[in-house]
């Protein structure tokens, strides 16, 4: 709804995606944008305008989305705040309110946006919500190594879904991308002009299988140079990714990451008994009180489902199809839910 208003203001939000179908206001559906124009009408007591820098999909979270609101009737940007968040519930949070000029549009003045995703080696009860717990083995050097191939201008016409607007361009600048190791969690960070419909979830999925081993740095360029349907059936889950930043002209990129726990610093515990109890003993005594990791037993499970064969086969069709992009076999194939690489199409 256009407002021919008075004031308009920018506002930083955070909010957990899960329950909501998204960023943007849908009938007949819960949407982050529905309910923050529907607390703002409230607060303020007439229409509003509420449009954001990005639209998320179900699921999917913020750390720093930003959207303008345009009112007739304007307030000190601290009441707005404090205003909106008394009534909005507790999964989203106004971080910041600016005024701003008329001509201030939250998506069209944006200059980049920073996207999280995160992958969990160790299930957790608390986390389930904001990471991808994948099962197998992660080798996060070889991830590394191939996500550097995203960076730069390319067409990613392999990982967009083009139901959403057949007419957009698939060619996407990436200014900045990372892997990088924090406990038993692999932060994905990506940093461009813009991104596709579930672009971010299709790269992260295709790293984890060059992770898992049954994709490699070549398997990679061959999606950014020619069509492939692969990264779709590689889609991974939107729990585990996040709008980490909306930059503007001016704006420095800033290394935030989820408020999650490492979940690195935990270990086993010493079976009890009189064994247990004499274990622990010796590691006191010879390491120090303070001195716990030598007495710590690993949590990673050294155990590789079937990877290393889905990898063979792999390799072999690589060869086969002179470097064609392989197709994964069923081992691959398995739901997102329990760790598996495949997540069926919404």
């Amino acid at each position: 709804m256009a407002i021919t208003a008075a004031v308009k203001y920018k506002l930083t939000l955070e909010y957990d995606g899960t329950g909501y179908r998204g960023w943007q206001t849908q009938q007949n559906a819960r949407s982050v944008q529905g309910t923050l124009i529907q607390a703002a009408g409230e607060f303020f007591g007439q229409d509003v305008d509420v449009q954001g820098a990005g639209r998320t999909d179900a699921g999917v979270h913020a750390l720093g989305q930003v959207a303008h609101l345009t009112v007739k009737n304007g307030q000190q940007p601290r009441k707005i705040r404090e205003g909106l968040n008394d009534l909005l519930p507790a999964g989203i949070n106004i971080l910041k309110v600016e005024q701003v000029t008329a001509d201030f549009h939250a998506r069209h003045d944006a200059v980049a946006r920073v996207y999280v995703y995160v992958v969990s080696r160790v299930r957790t009860a608390f986390g389930k919500r904001y990471v991808w717990w994948v099962k197998d083995a992660l080798n996060a050097v070889k991830m590394r190594d191939a996500c550097q191939l995203f960076q730069g201008f390319h067409d990613f016409a392999s990982f967009a879904d083009r139901r959403l607007d057949r007419n957009a361009s698939t060619k996407v600048q990436i200014d900045s991308i990372s892997t990088e190791e924090i406990g038993d969690l692999i932060v994905f960070r990506v940093a461009g002009s813009h991104f596709l419909w579930k672009m971010v979830r299709r790269m992260a999925g295709v790293l984890v299988e060059v992770g898992r081993g049954n994709l490699a740095k070549g398997d990679v360029e061959a999606m950014l140079t020619s069509i492939s349907e692969l990264p779709a059936r590689l889609t991974a889950p939107p729990s585990g990714l996040f709008l980490a930043q909306v930059l503007y002209k001016g704006d420095v990129e800033e290394k935030s990451h989820p408020p999650l726990p490492s979940l690195g610093n935990s270990s086993i515990p010493v079976p009890e008994g009189p064994a247990g109890n004499r274990q622990q003993a010796i590691s006191t005594r010879e390491h120090g009180a303070g001195s716990r990791k030598m007495g710590q037993v690993s949590t990673k499970d050294s155990s590789v489902s079937s990877t290393g064969q889905a990898a063979y086969q792999v390799r072999n069709d690589i060869k086969e199809n002179r470097g064609r992009v392989p197709k994964l076999p069923p081992s691959s194939r398995r739901s997102s839910r329990g760790g598996g690489g495949y997540s069926p199409k919404k």
